[in-house]
């Protein structure tokens, strides 16, 4: 057993089993005392490695983790103090590795229950080797000012109350955890404070004794008054009793042994502990207050009665000069985790990201505020879920009905398409399904797909100023823009390939011989929409680019663009600025992107199933030019 003092400002600790509260209470024990590193130099959680980031003030540092006890001595040859947190099936063997370690000099075991044989044979070793342990059952320990061992002394305001920030007098052992919390605020309520205080645990065996710690404390020059809390149960009062007789000690000792209140029982008593179980007359609290008594220990009547004893017995050594007035200290504070602050109404922080759409913290996910299972429940199809999610409101039944006419028209538009053509070549390179789906994705824009929110932006414009067809048309021809929605052959052949889906359109789909689809989306419109102002305008200006060219017909980005605009306008359900900011979003384009992706995902499908190496494709005729 070491002789004096076990820690320091400068100690440092290996932690064993990842607990980050415990962790972070020892940081900020650190920083309330002022230490220039932080008491926790490695975390060892078997199977991880890496860093764990934690607050040391308001730094945020990184500790290493390692995997091994020997891998963290290794590389932490400072680190004497091992702190372990695992259960009591691991607690021993763990504790034991880290003993032979020759750099760790304190081993910690907050455990309960470790099996007696276990901590026999941890006691033996430790003994031999001249190295301490503490516990198994133990809270710990702390060095006011200096080193704190996990939970040890509770929260900060306790650590604060009990002026742990910065050292006493003092030097208080004690079997029970909870009851050091009790008695740190006790003795600073009377005395300058604690200097070192030890919960050696109340196991049946625990590593360190009683009169082990009290022999340290009479060694310590800073320790003037050493505090003893013992408990009924077992016979580790009575080596401190030989220590006094034989007079080791030094130093006045106030002690009290707990468990008066077994002999009204009638029957052996088992207190929290496992080593505070009433038995023979020797182990019983009145027997060890008596022995203390007569050994020159100061010993009170009652528990009641410590704090005055405590008390009496420091203003004795004051007065006598052997204790100087502390100048007290204010301590720094504690920055307080965000969490908490929040929680408790003390900060408000700015989300990050908001979002206005959906919300998963109930029992289900929410749409808009309308729950999952009202929406099976009233059998809301894809359109309804559309409507909640880009506009934030349930669409009447024939909006959204249209929105899932739109996208099973635009679902697929054959392979020769750049969009489809980009997903098979990737797929057949033999990428997967996501990026052939991003690769055809990707290529969608003003020359391909990206027509429908063009084309309710001008037919808008065009028709909410007064336009004739005549006037629209030809204003965008000396502007030299392409009008969105009708097809050009030329338009046609920069975004399909090689103009194979150009010669297509421009040869079959004319004034003559009209895109079905868009004749089913108009039909649909006039037999349900209240208004279809948009969509007869467009009809308009296409019958005057017909009168110029026989190709030049409303294609299904048009129809969708100006319907859309009907839709919206029609259903009595947006502002006009709302409408403006649809259009001007891109929501529109939404739906191609939508209707487009189930069709690429096909032709992904199609490929994997076909297993074609990527060949050239027989329409891949290219003009080469210097």
């Amino acid at each position: 057993m070491a002789t004096g003092q076990l820690f320091s400002k400068t100690t440092q600790a290996l932690f064993y089993n990842f607990k980050q509260l415990p962790i972070q209470r020892m940081l900020d024990f650190d920083f309330l005392c002022g230490r220039e590193t932080p008491s926790v130099a490695g975390i060892i959680n078997p199977g991880s490695e890496g860093f764990q980031k934690l607050f040391f003030g308001q730094e945020e540092i990184a500790i290493p983790v390692h995997s091994t006890i020997e891998a963290a001595s290794a590389a932490h040859p400072t680190a004497d103090v091992f702190i372990n947190f695992a259960s009591f099936r691991s607690a021993a063997a763990s504790s034991m590795a880290a003993l032979k370690q020759p750099t760790i000099r304190v081993v910690a075991i907050i455990a309960e229950g470790v099996p007696e044989s276990d901590t026999k044979q941890l006691i033996a070793y430790a003994k031999a080797n001249n190295k301490v342990v503490i516990g198994p059952a133990t809270v710990g320990g702390i060095q006011a000012g200096a080193f704190r061992i996990g939970d040890t002394a509770g929260t900060i305001d306790n650590i604060i109350q009990c002026k742990l920030y910065r050292p006493g007098s003092v030097g208080f052992v004690s079997k029970s955890g909870g009851m050091s919390n009790e008695m740190y605020n006790t003795i600073a309520r009377v005395t300058d404070g604690i200097y070192e205080g030890i919960a050696i645990g109340g196991d049946v065996f625990p590593g360190s004794t009683l009169s082990d710690h009290v022999l340290r404390f009479n060694n310590i020059p800073q320790v003037k008054l050493i505090v003893v809390l013992g408990e009924l149960g077992g016979r580790d009062e009575y080596s401190l009793v030989e220590a006094l007789k034989q007079g080791k000690i030094n130093k006045p000792v106030v002690a009290w042994v707990s468990g008066t209140c077994a002999r009204l029982f009638k029957s052996e008593v088992q207190f929290g502990h496992a080593g505070a179980k009433s038995g023979g007359e020797l182990e019983s609290a009145q027997a060890k207050n008596q022995a203390l008594q007569d050994a020159g220990a100061v010993v009170p009547t009652s528990y009641e009665a410590f704090e005055g004893a405590i008390k009496e017995t420091f203003q004795k050594l004051v007065d006598a000069g052997k204790i100087a007035p502390l100048k007290e200290v204010t301590p720094p504070q504690i920055p307080e985790d965000l969490n908490t602050a929040i929680k408790s109404g003390k900060v408000r922080a700015p989300t990050h990201i908001i979002s206005t759409i959906s919300d998963d913290r109930g029992e289900e996910p929410c749409y808009a505020g309308v729950a999952m299972s009202s929406i099976i429940e009233q059998g809301l199809g894809v359109g309804d879920v559309i409507s909640l999610l880009w506009f934030k409101r349930s669409l009447p039944r024939y909006c959204a009905r249209f929105i899932e006419i739109c996208i099973m028209l635009c679902a697929d538009h054959g392979p020769c398409v750049s969009g489809a053509h980009n997903t098979i070549v990737t797929a057949r390179a033999g990428k997967d399904l996501v990026s052939s789906l991003v690769s055809g994705l990707l290529t969608i824009g003003p020359r391909f797909g990206g027509a429908i929110d063009d084309a309710a932006r001008y037919f808008k414009d065009a028709y909410d100023r007064g336009l004739t067809p005549y006037e629209f048309v030809e204003s965008m021809k000396k502007k030299g823009i392409r009008v969105p929605g009708i097809v050009f052959p030329i338009f046609c052949s920069e975004f399909c390939l090689f103009g194979l889906y150009a010669m297509y359109v421009y040869r079959i789909k004319r004034g003559d011989n009209r895109d079905k689809r868009v004749e089913l989306l108009q039909r649909y419109a006039r037999e349900n929409f209240p208004s279809v102002k948009y969509m007869e305008y467009a009809v308009e200006v296409e019958t005057y680019t017909l009168s110029k060219a026989n190709n030049l017909v409303l294609n299904v980005d048009g129809a969708i663009g100006s319907l859309f605009l009907d839709l919206l306008a029609g259903s009595g359900m947006f502002t006009k600025p709302e409408i403006d900011e649809i259009v001007g979003i891109g929501y529109l384009n939404g739906l191609f992107v939508l209707a487009r992706s189930i069709g690429l995902i096909g032709h992904t499908f199609d490929q994997k199933r076909l297993k074609q190496p990527l060949y050239r494709h027989p329409w891949e005729d290219v003009l080469y030019t210097k």
